[in-house]
């Protein structure tokens, strides 16, 4: 061969060879990269035409894809859109590169995406087998531990108490295992109009929502924080029995006002705007019925700051431990408090801040002979074909307080639902335990928010709830509480689940 042709030769090779490695660095290093590029419209199309699985509440979808006469095989549709809106959230091309969420909150169509997309892992012999019998594959579903009853009763209850454009969130949960059975949060929105193929008709809704100041996005279950009240003092009476301060037998202290210690920044005198605390040392039951504000402002002193902070904490204060919706905010209880802070902190004011779920978390612990379970909404990972592949145990998150304990705060909210101002959300027959709050929020042109946390039966807890009504449009500062506006809510939901 002469040196001209083995030039050329040589020349070849080398080019072939970098032929060889460009592939390979592109179909092998780079191909996750660029598949998930967001400039790549030919996976993005590919993406958002697949038959994604099911969101399933029992056994019908909540969301599912159906066959679409456009360029996009199939439309993400949503059943009773406006009752899970903040639990399925919407899929739409936007985020059908990666499912990412542009407006950062992860619903179940985010955080369950690769199942949904059927790119899971889990989904791996079905992917096969649909290669193999030269079929497009289809998402997994996904099985969620909503109980549809009570979900619909949550959501009647609240709606008919803070209205469409009212502010509120409904919390049940199972407290054996921390089953998520019912969440709902108002105002809502219908996330078929963002699951539209018309981009222009999709953006529009977006636009609309993100600059509604009654913020309809937001998951207020999971990611507000308001002061809790009255309802806090269940915490506050753990700590004091937990610590050996009392018993559910004992008196404690009682009285119609209690000053706050005089230190810098004492927020001065607490009183119980007139409910029957008595005049020195009364029965715990009737300081817990009543809701008095003096008993638990002195119990929490008593107590004192680092144990009543240690048992917040106890029971989920200041942590994350829901992943199944993100983010979660987590609740608050003041750190390094003084002692009227300890004061305040004692009756769900000052600092101490909470959502929702953390005080259905709370009333469940209680529930479950002071065992607090970590909260899940994903039941179990479905194949296509509807056979499970992965189910979600049920794991304690911590142990709050001692079965006596719980055993005797379960006692005294039973006495709060059977003749206290708990009492609205009383079930014929069966013993409900409950707690009601009115907190102020500290602004005097805002009105108060009514709080209420129950579970029932009380000896047999199948379900436990917490109730938030931050705004209810319509009615007036004077009827605002948390009995009168929350305990027929938490009544009807109970009823739907223990039936």
């Amino acid at each position: 061969m002469n040196k001209p042709i083995r030039t050329i030769s040589i020349f070849c090779l080398l080019l072939f060879l970098g032929l060889m490695l460009n592939v390979t660095y592109l179909q092998y290093y780079r191909a996750d990269s660029l598949d998930h590029d967001a400039r790549n419209r030919r996976a993005v199309d590919a993406a958002f035409s697949r038959e994604r699985g099911a969101i399933l509440v029992g056994r019908d979808p909540i969301a599912e894809s159906v066959p679409s006469d456009d360029r996009y095989d199939f439309q993400r549709q949503y059943a009773k859109p406006l009752m899970y809106a903040h639990i399925t959230g919407w899929f739409n091309y936007y985020n059908a590169q990666s499912g990412s969420c542009t407006s950062c909150q992860q619903r179940v169509e985010q955080t369950e995406n690769d199942v949904l997309a059927g790119n899971d892992g889990r989904l791996f012999v079905n992917r096969l087998v649909d290669l193999l019998s030269n079929q497009e594959s289809k998402g997994g579903n996904v099985q969620l531990t909503i109980d549809p009853a009570a979900q619909q009763a949550a959501f009647d209850g609240l709606r008919s108490v803070v209205g469409p454009s009212g502010q509120g969130a409904v919390v049940a949960l199972e407290p054996r295992t921390g089953k998520v059975l019912a969440m709902v949060s108002l105002p809502t929105f219908d996330p078929n109009r963002l699951a539209s193929h018309d981009l222009g008709d999709v953006n529009a809704a977006a636009d609309a929502l993100e600059a509604d100041e009654s913020e309809p996005l937001l998951n207020r279950a999971i990611q507000t924080t308001l002061p809790p009240g009255s309802t806090f003092k269940i915490v506050t009476a753990a700590a004091a029995i937990e610590n050996g301060l009392y018993t559910k037998d004992d008196d404690v202290p009682g009285g119609p006002t209690f000053q706050l210690p005089l230190t810098s920044g004492s927020s001065g005198l607490i009183d119980n705007e007139g409910r029957d605390c008595g005049s020195d040392r009364i029965p715990f039951s009737q300081a817990l019925e009543n809701s008095c504000n003096t008993t638990f402002a002195r119990l929490a002193i008593e107590v004192g700051a680092d144990k009543m902070a240690e048992q917040a904490a106890k029971f989920g204060f200041g942590q994350d431990y829901f992943d199944d919706l993100t983010p979660q905010a987590r609740s608050n209880y003041p750190e390094d408090a003084n002692e009227p802070q300890t004061g305040q902190s004692g009756i769900g004011q000052f600092e101490v801040r909470t959502t929702p779920l953390q005080m259905a978390m709370v009333a469940a612990g209680i529930a479950n002979d002071g065992r607090v379970m970590r909260p899940y909404l994903v039941d179990e990972v479905q194949s296509p074909e509807f056979e499970r592949i992965d189910a979600t145990p049920s794991e304690v998150l911590s142990q709050a307080i001692t079965s006596s304990t719980a055993s005797q705060l379960t006692d005294l909210m039973v006495d709060t639902v059977d003749f206290g101002t708990a009492n609205p959300a009383a079930i014929d027959g069966i013993e409900v335990a409950g707690k009601t709050g009115t907190a102020q929020s500290g602004n005097p042109d805002v009105p108060p928010y009514a709080w209420f946390v129950s579970f029932a039966p009380a000896d047999d807890p199948q379900v436990a709830v917490a109730i938030m009504i931050q705004k209810a449009p319509g009615i007036i500062r004077d009827d605002i509480a948390g009995g009168l506006l929350g305990g027929p809510i938490a009544k009807a939901i109970m009823e739907a689940v223990i039936k």
